[in-house]
């Protein structure tokens, strides 16, 4: 081979190897090409929420929510584990989670809370229920698994009464702080939790229950804050 063919063949390969190099640096650099959404997948037995499915995050469902889909805003039909007395699932509650009672016959409970003290589960502050349309939106009940969350993540394909019973099953209604209430909106575990850290143990038990109970999916993120979260108890 000639000096002048020997220099030529030695600037060829000089010259793939730099485009080589330049095309793995601006890969490399790149942001990453979107890909498949991960598969979604059960939890093992034994962990908090074993039996659901996970999936890599909220979407919504081909439907637009509507909170008339689930039934009245309270019923007494889900109310037989509290008593099924006659008095609809919002004065069930508040008699389950409230102390110091006072009662008043209502058009929706002969026996409805009049006064009471909660102590507000999300905050641990404490305060007073009294009843009375410019009061009684202080202390408000929650669905610890929100309607519209549960929605999105399979209520949309439910019946009409297994909405209604979902909307009113206590397992899944805690009264709470107002203010608290509103600020968590329908926010699942994985974007809210309770500022309360000492009820995160109790609310994430709760989640994880009702959701296997109702055969609901949860996203990604919310399942690792409920392992979290139940990680604490009895810490």
């Amino acid at each position: 081979m000639s000096r002048q063919s020997w220099i030529g063949l030695v600037l060829v390969t000089a010259t793939a190897l730099f485009v080589a190099v330049g095309v793995y640096r601006d890969r490399s650099a790149a942001e990453p090409a979107p890909g498949p959404a991960a598969p979604s997948a059960q939890v093992s037995d034994g962990a908090p929420l074993a039996g659901v499915r996970i999936v890599a995050a909220r979407e919504r469902a081909p439907q637009a929510y509507r909170r008339a889909a689930f039934g009245e805003a309270w019923t007494d039909d889900q109310s037989a584990q509290l008593g099924h007395n006659g008095c609809d699932t919002r004065n069930d509650v508040l008699d389950r989670d409230l102390t110091d009672k006072t009662f008043v016959r209502t058009s929706a409970c002969p026996n409805a809370v009049a006064t009471g003290t909660l102590v507000d589960p999300y905050s641990g502050t404490t305060m007073r229920f009294e009843r009375g349309a410019k009061t009684s939106a202080k202390v408000q009940i929650d669905h610890i698994v929100a309607l519209a969350y549960a929605w999105d993540m399979g209520a949309w394909s439910w019946d009409d009464a297994k909405r209604t019973a979902f909307a009113n099953d206590p397992r899944n209604l805690v009264a709470v702080d107002g203010p608290a209430n509103e600020n968590k909106r329908d926010s699942p575990p994985g974007r809210w939790m309770p500022a309360n850290e000492r009820f995160h143990c109790q609310y994430a038990r709760q989640f994880s229950s009702v959701a296997r109970e109702y055969g609901l999916s949860v996203d990604r993120a919310s399942a690792a804050v409920v392992e979290q979260a139940v990680a604490t108890c009895g810490t």
